[in-house]
């Protein structure tokens, strides 16, 4: 094999990984993001018993997943808990936005 074919062998190779990466990143954030809609009435749900409400059956099994979904949360909040983590805030706002590609145009009514 000359340098040149083993040169591209190991771009080609480069390249997927950049992908692949890209790629899994773009999942962990689609997925983080709708994580942190699911937990929108997570609040409220737990204030009312200690306002003095009690919780129906339906409740209490929303209150399971929403304790689910937080434990999936958790380890990105985690990440923000480190000593100097206000510094990578820039890097995991990067990492985390899920509008890198621009915004399409609205088709005109009646086009």
């Amino acid at each position: 094999m000359s340098e040149e074919q083993a040169s591209e062998q190991r771009d080609a190779l480069r390249g997927g990984l950049i992908a692949r990466l890209m790629a899994s990143q773009k999942r962990q954030s689609t997925q983080f993001v709708a994580d942190i809609v699911r937990m929108r009435g997570l609040m409220p749900l737990l204030m009312r018993h200690r306002n003095g409400g009690t919780w129906t059956a339906e409740e209490k099994a929303e209150l399971l997943v929403q304790l689910r979904t937080l434990s999936r949360v958790s380890p990105y909040l985690l990440f923000l808990l480190l000593p100097g983590s206000a510094l990578l805030l820039p890097a995991y706002a990067w990492w985390l936005d899920r509008r890198r590609q621009p915004r399409r145009k609205p088709a005109a009514p009646g086009a």
